[in-house]
């Protein structure tokens, strides 16, 4: 980045103040619908300008004193003197990047943020099995709903939702709902219920009904489906005859497939068992692949294969360090995901992209092995692309829908202002996110959810996780 760039970013960083985003009148609170709950708010025309815009676009770059106009959910314009038409937005002083793009959270469990403890039994894989055995539908929404909420908090404009507790259609589609809900841009990955035998195929009903009226679940377009498949190894080895038919049903639906594997170090040779079975390929997401040698990476990249990696949990439950560079040098497609928050606790993308980038400057033991530029790629464009969709979204070009976000520096934790790019990777909070605009909706005003009502949420997750602990007998 040059440093005429920089001068002229910390110039207006120091003029924030109070003429940030929040000020327009299209920041105004959306109205209440008939059944009381908050509409999303209307796609507008708006022209953010005089702001610092980190575009991901590798021809576009950087733009100081840049403009993004929006119209009807899709970016119009980028670039310098932009004559935008809407609401002129005063953007001096803050950073406007694409949305952030997670691909792998099981949100379903956010219920039991932080639960799993400090011995075998109170773990991650019995706690969920256990408490997820018990969850209603409504536990499902209460809980995905906290999750999307803390998405579009946080700067996440696109989650990929991975349900691996969808004990009935009704749980899938309460799933979906809390999505929907909140406003945000993701794909539901349908899968087996908790505390299903590995030895019994997972019923196919909930996925063929949810892909039978799909345009009725997808608001708009926003949400797609996927299914979250099993796989060949959970505990041990599961039998073609149990494995097979859930992934030949999902190539029958036109569905994309998502699954764990390799994900311990110790778990040795299944990448290869699963390509030469040919069960690998564009349309199949691989979820960790910790264990994977330099022949597996090699399958991996043939086969097409996007991978990823969540390196918060991994590190959390001593699966080891994930591949990152290892995998961007062959050219595999790559995501970064938030896994679980039972595990994690706080479920800012941001700090798990620091962590992706610090794990592998640890592991060449240089302070620049990876840069922070890279560590936001594989946030935004990069993830965009490891999902499939970066023909959308993942950058700010013209064209593309509107999912982006500015963040302002003018709190204590950032303030001073010498590398933008170091400064939002290795800073940026929730508090720091002042807005947030998914396909042209403007979801977080003003440092506050603009179409859910905060308390509310935080009550519904309280309440499900009450009645869980009482059916378990939990104390």
């Amino acid at each position: 980045m040059c440093q005429v760039c920089r001068r002229s970013f910390i110039r207006g960083a120091a003029a924030l103040g109070a003429t940030g985003l929040f000020s327009s009148p299209l920041m105004a609170q959306a109205p209440r619908g008939e059944t009381g709950s908050l509409r999303l708010p209307a796609r507008g025309e708006f022209t953010i300008a005089n702001a610092y815009v980190m575009t991901m676009d590798s021809v576009l770059g950087d733009i100081a004193d840049g403009s993004v106009h929006v119209r009807n959910g899709e970016i119009v314009a980028v670039g310098k003197d932009v004559n935008g038409g809407g609401e002129r937005i005063d953007g001096t002083g803050l950073i406007v990047m694409p949305g952030l793009v997670e691909t792998h959270w099981h949100m379903w469990n956010t219920l039991f943020r932080s639960f799993a403890g400090d011995k075998p039994e109170d773990g991650y894989f019995p706690t969920v099995a256990r408490f997820g055995q018990q969850m209603s539908p409504d536990d499902i929404f209460q809980s995905t709903r906290l999750s999307a909420a803390e998405a579009i908090n946080s700067g996440m404009t696109f989650v990929h939702s991975w349900c691996h507790n969808a004990r009935s259609t009704a749980h899938a589609e309460a799933d979906i709902r809390a999505l929907a809900e909140v406003g945000i841009r993701a794909r539901h990955s349908c899968g087996w219920p908790q505390g299903l035998p590995d030895t019994q195929s997972a019923d196919q009903g909930p996925i063929e009904s949810l892909a039978r009226n799909w345009k009725s679940w997808s608001n708009e377009g926003l949400i797609t489906l996927g299914m979250a498949w099993r796989g060949q190894f959970r505990a041990g080895p599961i039998k073609p005859e149990v494995y097979q038919p859930e992934f030949d049903n999902a190539r029958k639906l036109g569905l994309p497939i998502t699954v764990h594997v390799a994900s311990a170090r110790k778990a040795v040779n299944q990448i290869e068992l699963l390509y030469k079975a040919k069960l690998m390929g564009k349309d199949v997401q691989l979820i960790h692949t910790l264990s994977a040698n330099a022949a597996e990476l090699d399958m991996i990249k043939e086969s097409g294969s996007p991978v990823s990696v969540s390196p918060g949990s991994e590190l959390r439950i001593g699966y080891g360090y994930p591949q990152i560079s290892e995998m961007l040098a062959k050219g595999i497609p790559l995501g970064i995901s938030v896994d679980t928050s039972a595990l994690t606790g706080s479920s800012n993308l941001f700090g798990v992209l620091k962590l992706a980038r610090d794990s592998e400057n640890a592991k060449a033991e240089s302070e620049f092995k990876m840069t922070a530029r890279k560590a936001l790629e594989l946030g935004t464009i990069e993830g965009a692309r490891s999902m499939g969709i970066d023909d959308r979204i993942g950058s700010l070009k013209p064209g593309k829908r509107a999912d982006l976000i500015a963040i302002s520096p003018n709190a204590l934790n950032m303030a001073v202002v010498a590398d933008p790019a170091h400064l939002v990777l290795e800073a940026t909070g929730a508090e720091n996110v002042d807005t947030v605009v998914v396909d042209g909706r403007i979801l977080k005003r003003g440092g506050k959810l603009a179409a859910l009502d905060t308390p509310e949420v935080i009550a519904g997750a309280r309440a499900a996780l009450a009645g869980v602990r009482e059916r378990t007998k939990w104390r």
